[in-house]
């Protein structure tokens, strides 16, 4: 499981170990997964300045964690690019289920639902669920949403 930055750490670590998890069934959680991309989403558009995660925030962040050289469409920041990667169909192949979250006030949102599709596009079961953007940090109160999301997805 990881959330937001760590949503994206999850994944990419998901992709490079699939084969050495075998056997196991892994069942994983993508909360609010930070993604990008050269062309700008229409979220990304909209939500220029959100007061969270302002796109020029999302930028550096991407400037600074890429290797030197490549641009944002890289495959650490843009899980889609080029149909994704192959390992994806070996985890659908697997069985493996995977929770994708995220919240349409969100400028990454259109980046996670892009992201959803492609992994059921190559046979993940993917359980989508969209909400708020950290919600659980911001206001504590509403924590309970997504983890009650996840219960009822993956049991206690």
């Amino acid at each position: 499981m990881g959330d937001s930055a760590g949503g994206n750490i999850a994944y990419q670590v998901g992709l490079a170990e699939v084969e050495s998890l075998l056997p196991f069934t892994i069942r994983g959680i993508l909360q609010q997964p930070f993604f990008g991309g050269v062309q700008r989403s229409g979220s990304e558009l909209r939500l220029v300045n959100d007061s969270i995660v302002p796109l020029c925030v999302c930028d550096l962040a991407w400037e600074l964690a890429l290797p030197i050289g490549v641009d944002r469409d890289h495959e650490y920041c843009n899980p889609t690019v080029g149909g994704g990667s192959k390992a994806v169909v070996l985890i659908g192949s697997l069985g493996w289920k995977v929770m994708v979250t995220g919240w349409d006030g969100d400028p990454l949102y259109d980046r996670q639902v892009e992201l959803a599709k492609m992994l059921e596009a190559k046979g993940v079961r993917v359980v989508a669920h969209f909400g708020h953007h950290v919600v659980e940090i911001i206001e504590p109160c509403k924590a309970k949403i997504p983890f009650s999301v996840i219960k009822r997805t993956f049991g206690s």
